[in-house]
């Protein structure tokens, strides 16, 4: 499943080659409580098609019925780029379907160019992290390079957005956790690779359709090439496939390490690394384990939970509560 902004941004460019006329809305401000975040997009066909969000829904509906023609509105602005507030008062909070106190400040560009959507598109697919710059009064964009992620800018003369290819997942082992775990990653947008040297796991592989490699892990996760949008899962319980990846991970900038493993086996391969690889506490500080948010979870699928509910809070740059990590919450019921 694709990253949520390309695909908004390759509907929107194939519209425009269709010969639409198409409208881009970016959330660039909220206040209070918002259904949707800062950058958040959506694009708008003038025959009132739309792709993409940027609140819970009625937002959306006020701007089909304003922007096209499709329930007697105007049509699509012809200035460049136009601000527009929703939720200031109580009641349009309420009439928009925002939370209490909740108001979003939108940019909508109207001239969008058909070369430089393209270009954002295939830059992207090609996996490249992107800065994107809009001009307020012509609507001209650029597309910069670059290595790091940094939140929306808005003045009175450009908005800056930095654009990313999708959020992705590489995991060891093809069981049957790995199909679960992969079947609510790829619901959340992440390109997943899984890997697994075992033919016979390989062989029976029902979970979604993924990158599937069966080279030896540590070499998977060179192939990778991790960066700060992927993460690395150990899956196995087999230190021959799973303790090499891991440190090979280690050395890479992944935002989310981890391997599956009780509290003591957990204990034991950061034990076997230190005492045959030479790592350290310090250099295993960012790998996790036992992985998860602690639920209780018995089954497959809801280990997967678990474990994706970790994952998203980690990527969304939340700090949980020590007392879900599922170590410490065993340990306080007195559980092995």
């Amino acid at each position: 499943m694709d990253n949520i902004d390309v695909m908004v941004l390759r509907t929107a460019r194939d519209w425009l080659r269709a010969g639409n006329r198409v409208l881009l809305a970016t959330v660039i401000r909220t206040w209070g409580s918002s259904p949707r975040p800062v950058g958040a997009m959506m694009a708008l066909n003038e025959d009132g098609r739309a792709v993409g969000s940027v609140s819970g829904g009625c937002i959306e509906d006020d701007l089909i019925q304003t922007y096209t023609t499709a329930f007697g509105g105007s049509g699509l602005p012809d200035e460049a780029t136009r601000r527009v507030t929703y939720g200031v008062t109580a009641d349009e909070a309420h009439r928009f379907g925002l939370p209490c106190g909740g108001t979003l400040e939108l940019l909508l560009e109207c001239r969008l160019s058909l070369e430089s959507l393209d270009a954002v598109v295939t830059r992207l697919h090609a996996g490249e992290l992107l800065r994107r710059t809009v001009s307020l009064a012509e609507g001209r964009v650029t597309l910069e390079s670059t290595d790091t992620t940094h939140e929306l800018v808005i003045t009175d003369d450009f908005m800056q957005n930095t654009l990313g290819p999708g959020y992705r997942m590489l995991l060891i082992g093809a069981g049957s956790l790995t199909e679960y775990v992969a079947t609510i990653a790829a619901f959340n947008g992440f390109a997943i690779t899984v890997c697994d040297p075992r033919r016979e796991y390989m062989a029976t592989w029902s979970g979604p359709q993924v990158h599937m490699t069966s080279e030896m892990p540590d070499d998977a996760v060179n192939a990778f090439r991790p960066d700060v949008r992927s993460c690395i899962i150990a899956l196995t319980h087999d230190p021959k496939l799973d303790d090499l990846a891991l440190l090979e991970a280690l050395r890479s900038p992944a935002f989310y390490i981890g391997a599956i493993g009780s509290r003591r086996n957990n204990a034991a391969r950061r034990q076997r690394m230190i005492e045959h690889f030479g790592e350290t506490e310090a250099t295993l500080a960012r790998l996790r384990g036992p992985i998860g948010v602690y639920i209780g979870s018995k089954t497959p699928a809801e280990i997967a939970v678990s474990l994706m509910a970790e994952i998203i809070a980690v990527k969304n740059g939340v700090q949980l509560p020590k007392e879900t990590a599922v170590a410490v919450a065993k340990e306080m019921q007195g559980l092995l």
